[in-house]
């Protein structure tokens, strides 16, 4: 059997990349940061389903973790490890505390090496280990090629991931391990349903109350509208497994929409998006 480990799988895409891997025949190992979701996941998912409790910023408890998946390999190699886990931080770079936006390159961007550094051995650079390297897929977003307003330290950590992943690709070539990024647009989670919960109201006295307000009804409004997580669990297990993978995958739920920005110029886009939220 082989296995994957998987961050952040409480809910959302890391939910959907267990309920995916798992019934395609892999055993996961899910990590979370409360035993109470530990409990509900592995009744949810069963024996193939096996809770790691870390935090993915907690550099002794990832290490900690490694070491129980790597008793549990039994001297095999890790299929895959999928770096999922993040946070969106909202707020005008102006104006955001920076302690938020440490906290955002901190999860998204740092958490991401340290989880690599600990289970990449496991993928096959610990020469002592017995079967194929594994693969890493790190989940970016449409964020990672096209900053949004208001969305900038989100923006920020996924550039830098995507970099992170291209040098990290071909670092890991030596050992046969590869390296693939997914790009998903929106995705129908729980995150969506807190937009409407997210307080803007320490900005009122800025120019940007009004746009703030215009992007938090957009959200609202269009949060369910998204991928089902299990979308992404398919991508992930394709980039996990075909023989010859792209290096990025884009999964977004308007292939038209994500095509125009990328092709569009920039300064056009600018004044597209200016015009929307009332910037211009």
């Amino acid at each position: 059997m082989q296995s994957v480990v998987v961050t952040g799988v409480s809910t959302g895409i890391g939910w959907g990349a267990t309920k995916v891997l798992i019934a395609k025949g892999f055993r996961v190992f899910g990590s979370v940061r409360k035993a109470a979701d530990a409990e509900r996941l592995k009744a949810e998912f069963g024996e193939r389903f096996v809770p790691l409790i870390f935090d993915v910023t907690d550099e002794p408890a990832v290490a900690a973790a490694a070491a129980q998946v790597r008793a549990a390999l039994r001297g095999n190699t890790l299929a895959g490890l999928v770096n999922n886990a993040g946070v969106a931080v909202a707020g005008p770079l102006m104006h955001l505390p920076i302690d938020e936006f440490r906290q955002q390159i901190e999860i998204n961007l740092t958490g991401v090496l340290i989880v690599t550094q600990a289970f990449g051995p496991l993928l096959g650079a610990d020469p002592s280990l017995d079967g194929p390297p594994g693969r890493i897929v790190n989940i970016s977003s449409v964020g990672g090629r096209n900053g949004a307003p208001f969305l900038g330290p989100y923006a920020a950590s996924k550039f830098a991931l995507e970099g992170l992943s291209e040098s990290l690709r071909r670092e890991l070539m030596m050992f046969g391990i590869d390296v693939i990024i997914i790009g998903p647009g929106a995705v129908a989670t729980p995150i969506w349903a807190k937009a409407d919960q997210l307080d803007t109201s320490r900005y009122n006295n800025t120019p940007y109350a009004s746009a703030l307000d215009r992007v938090k009804a957009f959200m609202v409004a269009n949060g369910g509208k998204g991928l089902a997580p299990e979308v992404l669990g398919q991508a992930i297990h394709k980039a996990l497994t075909t023989p010859n993978p792209k290096v990025r995958y884009a999964v977004t739920p308007d292939p038209f929409q994500n095509f125009l920005s990328g092709v569009l110029p920039k300064r056009t886009l600018d004044k597209v998006i200016g015009k929307r939220l009332g910037l211009t």
